[in-house]
């Protein structure tokens, strides 16, 4: 097994941040915002970020640096070291389960984010009207063939990353991918200024209306600030793993939720005011990336090059998240086998196209095939429908109360002040407040509203 050790505290902040930073904090986000109010939802959702998403990030960070291995392997080491049970290895299975699901699908959608970006460079694809996108979009996802080529190309980037190690792969990519995405995202920023509504969009996103506010709003933010993020599946206790002892923890976990929450509210600030210069809707749902900016885009000065900057910078955050969920489950095959890294990543990704062609198919050939119809809450979702809801409302949210549970009441406080490298202060004892009974509470409030 190779030497798994960031060799700066750089490439572990380029790593959390860019596993962090995903195609939710700047497609998902925007849409979600733009359907609930903006302001107040955008209030409730820093509030969150700072109250329930950053306890829970420290939590995991903690786990990872203590256990030092790959997330099941992790498990072991604690039920030895921190004498928890060793039943607890159930969860790590639970986490790279969930990764390795939600990488299935996440290839596919990423791949369109590459698509729109090969075919936004020819000015023969610029669409002017809301009927030539969607036609667009509807083209498509109709041929499994071209999804196909961008799930493998998306895929091929990502294994050929974590096949090459944390030194030559992870910090090589991850080390000015992560970087570039925020230079583009400061570029749309400038452009949005110059050429979008900005004065509308900063009242949309910043004037709260909390009359909007319901309580499923309320935890629709917190479920949105927690799980972009990514804490529960063990992504980000691998990357801590490879921390060492030297790297400051909760200063950290501060810098990381900060640019989570930091790309969510730039990204806004990017597309709503073009958005609102065109006089389309913040509210048009999940249509809103690929159905109705690119008619803005094809309308607006510049447009031919802002709109591939703006699918690049989708497919960018997409391949820096992907990179570190493909490395969690590889790290984890590293631990348990004595295959090498290259077959190991080899063998993820052909499973990972392999269960991919399920969301694949579920646009096209099987998008009348709905499995579990005849139960109410399930009736209209096909495959892919599944697999979201598997992964998003039952697995993310069992994986966040884990990690609460795990380290509020499993680890000793002992072993939580020696790897914060903090004094039993009042600090302290509020985040084990947090992390024991708040953080386990409003996941559990949120994952019983998914199931509704």
């Amino acid at each position: 097994m190779q030497n798994r050790k960031w060799t700066s505290n750089l490439y572990f902040l380029a790593a959390a941040i860019g596993s962090a930073v995903g195609i939710s904090n700047i497609w998902k986000f925007t849409y979600v915002a733009g359907e609930n109010g903006g302001g107040a939802f955008i209030l409730v959702y820093i509030l969150a970020l700072s109250c329930i998403a950053l306890p829970a990030l420290i939590a995991e960070f903690v786990i990872g640096r203590r256990g030092g291995q790959g997330v099941v392997r992790s498990m072991d080491v604690l039920a030895q070291r921190e004498n928890i049970s060793p039943k607890w290895r159930y969860y790590g299975w639970l986490a790279v389960i969930a990764v390795f699901i939600a990488l299935s699908f996440y290839s596919v959608v990423a791949g369109w984010t590459i698509d729109y970006f090969v075919s936004s460079l020819s000015s023969e694809n610029i669409v002017r009207s809301g009927a030539a996108a969607t036609a667009r979009l509807d083209a498509m996802l109709a041929d499994p063939l071209r999804m196909m080529l961008y799930q493998v190309i998306f895929i091929g980037l990502t294994a050929a990353t974590v096949a090459f190690g944390i030194k030559n792969g992870l910090e090589k990519m991850l080390g000015w991918m992560t970087p570039g995405l925020f230079i583009i995202l400061a570029v749309l920023l400038a452009y949005a200024t110059l050429y979008g509504n900005m004065g509308q969009a900063l009242r949309f996103l910043f004037t709260p209306d909390f009359s909007t506010l319901t309580p499923t709003i309320i935890l629709m933010a917190f479920g949105q600030a927690f799980f972009s993020l990514g804490v529960g599946v063990g992504v980000l206790m691998t990357i801590a793993s490879y921390m060492d002892r030297e790297t400051p923890m909760i200063r950290s976990a501060i810098i990381v939720a900060a640019a989570d929450g930091g790309v969510a509210l730039l990204a806004g600030l990017a597309i709503f005011p073009i958005v609102f210069a065109h006089g389309l809707s913040p509210a048009e749902g999940p249509g809103l990336i690929f159905a109705t900016l690119p008619v803005a885009f094809g309308q607006m000065p510049g447009g031919a090059i802002v709109g591939p900057l703006f699918f690049l910078l989708l497919a960018v955050a997409a391949l820096t998240s992907a990179i570190t969920l493909l490395e969690t489950v590889v790290a984890c095959l590293e631990d348990l086998t004595s295959l090498s890294r290259i077959k190991l990543t080899i063998m993820a990704a052909v499973a990972l196209w392999g269960l991919g062609l399920l969301t694949v198919f579920s646009y096209n050939i099987w998008a009348d095939v709905k499995p579990l119809s005849f139960i109410t809450i399930f009736e209209d979702k096909t495959i892919f429908g599944l697999l979201d809801y598997l992964v998003s409302n039952i697995l993310m949210p069992l994986g966040g109360i884990c990690v609460a549970v795990l380290a509020g009441w499993g680890l000793g406080k002992a072993g939580l002040l020696d790897e914060l490298q903090v004094a039993d202060s009042v600090m302290f004892r509020i985040w084990l407040f947090l992390i024991r009974f708040v953080v386990p509470s409003v996941i559990s409030a949120v994952f019983l509203i998914n199931l509704m």
